[in-house]
């Protein structure tokens, strides 16, 4: 019966989560009865949507819920077997049991680290190959702007872009972030949003004006964005990391969707589903080819998730926040 620790949301949070907001609690928990698997975590994600579940949704002095991969270490359940490795939404807890519900067997690609199936090759890469091609029916040599682009989203989303000709600006708020935008992945032009306001940067950035923007941030990017899309222009939303913390954000030229006969659509994964084998298909090739690129920010240990979620809310990853739960 091994002892497990997990992270309690026993607080909500009022504007940006602190570390008061959060407890770490020790458990036993039981060996896999008839029917069930006991689960050991490996790999745990850090994702800024975990943020409004914070406000609500959430429920307080129990497990964060959050994706992540284990290992079955017992197995009392028909289909599975000690060893196997699954996905699951199980995240924040060292150890869990199961019985089945919600796990999904994971086949890694041995030419690849088990790592890129937490984002390229898994939700955060689906959510940024669906969002773009499927809601924002991406066409080939299109301009595109691609907001947080250095993140796990939105670094995907900027890169298939890339693949399909575009051009493709990206805004970030560091400097070694910009670089690597700019040098790592060849992004036609990057802003920096800490240092130059992101209208007057968009406007200079876009002189043929937008088709698609990927937005993942709302707020000033996203009328920045309204202001340069350029007729029957597609905005897939992915995320509102600008509001996440107040609850709200302003947009003052909502009316340019209308002038400009824009699409303006908020989606989630569940929406595209029927896009997964050729998802895993090409982005499997294009990380093997190297026309993917990504980047982790690696936490270890259970303890440290408050400060990785918190961080990641402030920006202090690149790419892929995960934390690390066993080897």
């Amino acid at each position: 019966m091994p002892k497990s620790r997990e992270i309690h949301l026993v607080q909500r949070p009022t504007g940006a989560p602190t570390p008061e907001n959060f407890a770490l609690v020790e458990r036993e928990v039981g060996d896999a009865a008839d029917g069930q698997v006991l689960v050991q975590n490996l790999l745990m994600s850090v994702d800024p949507a975990m943020r409004p579940r914070l406000t609500a949704g959430q429920a307080l002095d129990e497990p964060m819920m959050g994706g992540a991969i284990g290992r079955v270490v017992q197995s009392r359940l028909d289909g599975y077997a000690a060893g196997d490795l699954v996905s699951h939404r199980q995240g924040f807890r060292e150890y869990f049991t199961s019985d089945g519900k919600g796990l999904n067997k994971l086949s890694p690609d041995p030419d690849l680290p088990l790592s890129v199936h937490m984002h390229a090759l898994g939700g955060t890469g689906f959510t940024a190959y669906g969002g773009l091609l499927h809601i924002g029916q991406l066409k080939d040599g299109e301009q595109v702007f691609v907001s947080t682009a250095a993140g796990a989203v939105g670094s995907v989303a900027a890169q298939i872009a890339k693949l399909k000709g575009c051009y493709v600006v990206g805004s970030t708020g560091a400097d070694d972030k910009a670089a690597w935008l700019r040098d790592e992945i060849g992004l036609d032009a990057v802003i920096n949003y800490k240092v130059q306001p992101i209208r007057q940067a968009l406007e200079e950035a876009t002189p043929k004006g937008l088709d698609v923007y990927f937005d993942n941030v709302g707020g000033d990017h996203l009328e920045a964005a309204l202001r340069r899309m350029n007729t029957l222009g597609r905005i897939p939303v992915c995320g509102f990391i600008s509001g996440y913390n107040s609850g709200h954000s302003n947009v003052g030229n909502l009316s340019n969707i209308i002038y400009s006969r824009v699409m303006l659509r908020g989606f989630v994964a569940p929406d595209f589903m029927h896009l997964w084998g050729d998802f895993l298909r090409d982005m499997a090739g294009w990380l093997k080819d190297g026309k993917v690129k990504y980047q982790e920010t690696v936490r270890d240990g259970i303890a440290a998730a408050p400060a990785a979620l918190i961080g990641l809310m402030a920006g202090e990853n690149s790419g892929k926040m995960l934390v690390k739960l066993a080897e």
